[in-house]
């Protein structure tokens, strides 16, 4: 940890904008521990990478010059460095308390308050019972709920109720029986924050607009047990604003009528360090681990798995430099068929392998809970593909993010 003297930029959220007719770049702190943000334009990127904790402001300043050919003066390298700071920014003391205050703040709450209710979908309960009532009447009887005693399983989108409603409806409703009679869900979320191969665990309740649903403790420190506690809850906080359990989760409440259930939620950090460096995620100690763990702490309970998780992300919107054209659009939908082609007959291996295979260009966001909540199904477990689509994820339609529902049976009717 560094002071301002030597600043250390931390990880942050970066856009890319233009204000004004002028590129310019958007910082913000990806753990929404502040709503302060930071403008600079596109120019001053070289000076955001050399702040690394090693150069005061006249090293920054030299660099600058030999390094990109920039003259900027030492007064705007400081002010640059006080906006930083300001916003939460930079890897410092000033970030430290506020993170340690965060996550004190959370743990002592009696629930995690939803964040995006009366944002991406209604606080109100009323209102959101209708919205997505909405959605389930939309659907045709082909939806109709599985009996609960054959659904094991199930894949839930991650993106926004607007784009993605039709898929979660399609899943949810042939699920509604298992989410009813469930004695406890675990939800495998994408965590967008976390380090590479990262199990990140909570005993904090998790509340909707309809109520709690209680964290089933007792799972979560078998867990934490299995896989250290330090490295169980040492990125906790992320799961504050993390998003991908939080849909979920409202999903499950609405099926259950607002009634309570047992949850265990996992966010999963990346696995793309797994693919560049070939490595097989079976062979992990920490998930086989995590999953051993959560096999013996289920034993005996009707137990739903859920795996929140979108597909691809494609085109300018996640840095990908080609536009999302007709021909790309089609090859986005035969290369996912490619991938959902191993949800048929659940197999985690090939889900995976096929994802590698490609170097993971496309962004599968949904990688870890999807490939985590294959290895938890019974051998013979059959999927069933229940909704796919390619949403747009800018104005002009350049980019976009593919979702699918599924669920997985012991034996799944045709």
């Amino acid at each position: 940890m560094n002071n301002n003297n030597y600043p250390s930029l931390r990880a942050v959220e970066v856009h890319a904008i233009n204000r004004q007719g002028q590129p310019e770049l958007l910082l913000r702190d990806p753990l929404g521990l502040t709503d302060k943000m930071v403008i600079l334009p596109q120019a001053l990127a070289p000076m955001l990478a050399l702040c690394d904790g090693t150069r005061g402001v006249s090293e920054l300043h030299a660099a600058l010059l030999v390094r990109a050919g920039l003259s900027v003066p030492p007064d705007v390298i400081q002010k640059v460095i006080e906006h930083l700071d300001g916003a939460l920014l930079l890897d410092n003391e000033r970030f430290a308390r506020a993170y340690a205050d965060a996550l004190q703040a959370f743990r002592s709450a009696p629930f995690r308050t939803p964040a995006l209710a009366g944002n991406s979908y209604p606080a109100d309960p009323d209102a959101l019972r209708q919205l997505l009532d909405g959605y389930l009447a939309q659907l045709g009887a082909a939806n109709a709920p599985l009996p609960a005693s054959q659904v094991l399983g199930l894949i839930s989108p991650h993106i926004d109720y607007q784009r993605g409603g039709p898929v979660y409806a399609g899943v949810w409703s042939q699920a509604a029986e298992a989410a009813r009679s469930a004695e406890l869900v675990v939800i495998f979320g994408t965590d967008h924050n976390g380090g590479n191969g990262r199990i990140t665990l909570t005993r904090q309740n998790y509340a909707t607009p309809y109520g709690v649903l209680p964290t089933a403790v007792e799972v979560v420190d078998a867990l934490a047990a299995a896989i250290g506690h330090e490295r169980a809850f040492e990125e906790e906080i992320h799961h504050r604003r993390e998003h991908s359990i939080e849909l979920a989760t409202v999903w499950l409440h609405h099926m259950r009528q607002g009634e309570a259930c047992q949850l265990v939620p996992i966010l999963c950090g990346s696995f793309q360090h797994f693919i560049e460096q070939q490595l097989d995620p079976a062979q992990d100690a920490t998930l086989n681990a995590t999953l051993d763990a959560l096999r013996q702490a289920t034993a005996g309970r009707r137990v739903l798995w859920v795996a929140a998780a979108d597909l691809a992300h494609v085109g300018p919107a996640f840095h990908d430099p080609f536009e999302i054209d007709y021909v790309r659009y089609l090859h986005l939908q035969a290369a996912d068929d490619i991938l959902m082609g191993t949800l048929r007959q659940p197999d985690a291996a090939g889900f995976f392998r096929t994802i590698a295979n490609e170097g993971n260009r496309r962004n599968i966001c949904g990688l870890p809970p999807i490939y985590l909540t294959l290895r938890m199904l019974n051998q013979g477990a059959v999927g069933r593909l229940t909704g796919y689509d390619r949403c747009p994820a800018d104005e002009m339609r350049t980019s976009y993010v593919s979702i699918c529902g599924a669920v997985f049976c012991d034996a799944c009717p045709d």
